[in-house]
C-alpha cells in the first residue's frame, strides 16, 4: 500500500476499504460496484486534497519518501548517462551526482543531489546534502561541459548543504560560492529543474540556470520551515507558518520571478506517478534545448547574467 501523508488520512481509510474488499473471495456484481464507487469517491477525494494545499503541505509532499529520485529521472528521461565521480581534490561525494547523458542526439553534462531509495543510501548520501567534495565535483564537470560545449542539467532536491564540522572544516561556504561563480561564468546553457526540496545555498549551487523550472509541489527558500521557525519564533512548532511566510511554492516563486516555468505533477503528486512526471519534465528539457540551440554562447551568458541581476529589481521600493 502507498505511504500516505498526515493530511491524507481520509484516502487511507478509503483505500484501506477498497484492498479489504479486493481481498474477499468473492466476485460478485455487488463487490465490483462498491469497488467501483469507493475509487470513485477516492479519485473526487484526491483531487478535492491536492486543489487546495498549504504551503506546509507542499513541503511534505516534495520530501514524500517516495518522490522520484535523480536515478528516476537519468531512467526515465536519457538515452545513456556515464557516471563521473570524484572531485579530484579531496574524494567522492555520493550526495551529489553526475556525469554525462545523452539526450536526442545531445550529449548533456547532468548533475543533481541523491537523497538515496532506502535507509542504508539515505544516510550514505547525507540525504541529499552534499559536502565540500560534491560542490567541487560538480565545478569539474561545469569545466568539462565548458571545454566541449555542453549544455547543463541539474536536478536539485536536497534540504541544503550538509552542516556538519567536518563539511566546514573543508571550506563548505567557498565551495558553494565558487559552484555559484562557475553556474554564472559558463558559455553553454544551464537548464535548472527543482523536483523536491530546493533547500537554501545548496541549492542554488546548482540552480543558477538560464531556466529554472520546477515541479507543482517541491519548494525552493532560503532556510528550511523548520529552521526559520526556530530562528524567528523560537519554536519549531511554528513551523507551518514559517512556510507560509517564505514564499517557497513554486507557484509564489513564479510569480515573483525567480523561477521560469511550473511542471504540472500527477494527480496526487509526483510520488504517484512517477514515469509520467519523468515524461513531464523530458518535454520541458527538449523545449528549453531548442529554444538555446542557435543562441552564441555570449548571448548565452549574458541572459543568465541579465537574469540574476534583475531578479526582484521590481519589487524594490526606491
Amino acid at each position: 500500500m502507498q505511504n500516505f501523508l498526515d493530511f491524507e488520512k481520509p484516502l487511507l481509510e478509503i483505500r484501506t476499504k477498497i484492498e479489504e474488499l479486493r481481498h474477499l473471495k468473492d466476485d460478485s456484481k455487488n463487490i465490483a460496484n462498491e469497488l467501483t464507487s469507493l475509487q470513485d469517491k477516492f479519485d473526487k477525494k484526491l483531487n478535492e486534497i491536492y486543489s487546495d494545499l498549504t504551503a506546509w503541505q507542499k513541503v511534505k509532499v516534495c520530501r514524500h519518501q517516495d518522490r522520484p529520485k535523480f536515478s528516476d529521472y537519468i531512467n526515465n528521461i536519457f538515452e545513456s548517462f556515464l557516471c563521473l565521480s570524484g572531485d579530484k581534490l579531496y574524494s567522492e561525494d555520493s550526495a551529489l551526482k553526475g556525469g554525462l547523458a545523452n539526450f536526442q542526439g545531445n550529449t548533456l553534462v547532468v548533475l543533481g543531489n541523491d537523497k538515496g531509495n532506502n535507509i542504508d543510501t539515505r544516510v550514505q548520501n547525507n540525504f541529499g546534502m552534499a559536502k565540500p567534495e560534491g560542490y567541487r565535483k560538480a565545478i569539474r564537470l561545469m569545466d568539462l561541459a565548458r571545454k566541449f560545449d555542453f549544455p547543463v542539467v541539474s536536478f536539485i532536491d536536497t534540504p541544503g548543504a550538509f552542516p556538519g564540522v567536518d563539511a566546514e572544516d573543508r571550506g563548505q561556504s567557498e565551495a558553494i560560492g565558487s559552484s555559484i561563480r562557475s553556474c554564472l561564468d559558463l558559455n553553454t546553457p544551464i537548464f535548472s529543474y527543482i523536483v523536491g526540496e530546493g533547500g537554501s545555498g545548496g541549492a542554488i549551487a546548482l540552480a543558477t540556470g538560464n531556466e529554472i523550472t520546477m515541479l507543482e509541489h517541491s519548494v525552493y527558500s532560503v532556510i528550511s520551515p523548520e529552521g526559520c521557525a526556530s530562528i524567528l519564533y523560537r519554536n519549531s512548532e511554528m513551523s507551518e507558518n514559517a512556510a507560509e511566510s517564505l514564499k517557497l511554492t513554486a507557484q509564489d516563486l513564479l510569480q515573483l520571478k525567480v523561477i521560469d516555468e511550473i511542471i504540472k505533477e500527477p494527480l496526487g503528486g509526483a510520488h504517484r506517478n512517477v514515469q509520467q512526471t519523468c515524461e513531464y519534465v523530458r518535454i520541458s528539457l527538449s523545449k528549453n534545448l531548442n529554444k538555446y540551440q542557435n543562441k552564441t554562447k555570449e548571448e548565452i551568458k549574458e541572459h543568465r547574467e541579465k537574469k540574476f541581476l534583475e531578479m526582484g529589481r521590481e519589487f524594490l521600493e526606491i
